[in-house]
């Protein structure tokens, strides 16, 4: 399948700011199962974009300065994606999560991708000992690494309640267990805290899902948004292998992976500084457009 991304974001300063600087998490990575034809960013107005390193994660970073006065700022990317990526099939050969934990404590691999950094706490995905809890019935040492991964995804599709009102982009795990509601970022989060707590490497995916309208409406241009999902390491034949909580299912050919971290914080799309004062809103739209279908 091949899409059209653009994902659009406006700030909105309330009065003129002097300087901004971004840095930027927007071009898709290169990941087994995709690949990026086509991108282009485009700035209005227009700063200085640079590459720069990725401190932490897997991710593809712009160093966006803006150095004269704006009220305004809007920052459009556009990608085009080719997506060949099969839905996984758990096989009685696949290793236990026994056998993944004990592998992924012995890697030395020192590679961006290593499962050993997954294994650990971050600063938004704490250990908790209740969700720890909540997540063990499925996270037996002895069951297949696959089946295991997708059970939980499932489990929590069913008891957590999709409420794009119930958290913010800051609202930590524990607080979204509470309530049992929250977005995909919380699903995410929650189900990487149980498999950590595990032993488990377990990554925090950023990107986008095909969202497809009810029958006889047309899809709404502008009208998705970016979406986070789970990747576990499942050992070195099978790799890193996607799990989507909010949905209840893998990651195959409606997914795209824009970046991959330890939590969100570590591949934000935009964040910064701006020197200025006053309020700053931020207007979101993202599109993701089959090019094999009408649209």
């Amino acid at each position: 399948m091949r899409y059209d991304i653009r994902h659009i974001t406006r700030f909105d300063y309330g009065n003129s700011v002097k300087f901004v600087r971004c840095n930027l998490r927007l071009r898709p990575i290169d990941w087994p199962g995709q690949k990026l034809d086509h991108y282009e960013l485009i700035v209005s107005p227009a700063g200085r974009a640079t590459p720069a390193r990725a401190e932490a994660g897997l991710a593809h970073v712009t160093r966006l300065v803006v150095s004269e006065p704006v009220r305004r700022l809007t920052i459009e990317s556009v990608a085009r994606m080719t997506v060949d990526r099969l839905v996984p099939v758990p096989d009685a050969g696949d290793p236990t999560l026994g056998d993944i934990a004990a592998w992924a404590r012995a890697s030395n691999d020192l590679s961006a991708a290593s499962p050993a950094p997954y294994l650990f706490p971050s600063p938004l995905i704490p250990l908790d000992r209740e969700i720890a809890a909540y997540c063990a019935p499925d996270l037996s040492p002895e069951r297949n690494a696959l089946e295991a991964g997708i059970a939980l995804a499932q489990r929590i599709q069913r008891d957590f309640a999709f409420d794009s009102t119930a958290t913010v982009v800051d609202t930590p795990p524990h607080e979204a267990f509470r309530q049992r509601r929250g977005v995909c970022q919380d699903f995410a989060q929650i189900m990487i805290t149980g498999l950590r707590a595990a032993g488990l490497p377990a990554a925090y995916a950023s990107g986008y899902i095909r969202t497809i309208p009810p029958p006889g409406e047309p899809r709404l241009v502008g009208a998705d948004a970016t979406h986070a999902w789970v990747l576990l390491w499942c050992g070195p034949a099978r790799g890193w292998v996607g799990v989507d909580p909010t949905n209840g299912i893998w990651m195959a050919g409606d997914h795209i992976v824009m970046a991959v971290g330890r939590d969100y914080a570590e591949i934000a799309p935009v964040d910064g500084v701006v020197l200025g004062s006053g309020a700053q809103s931020m207007e979101v739209s993202v599109d993701v457009a089959p090019l094999d279908e009408p649209r």
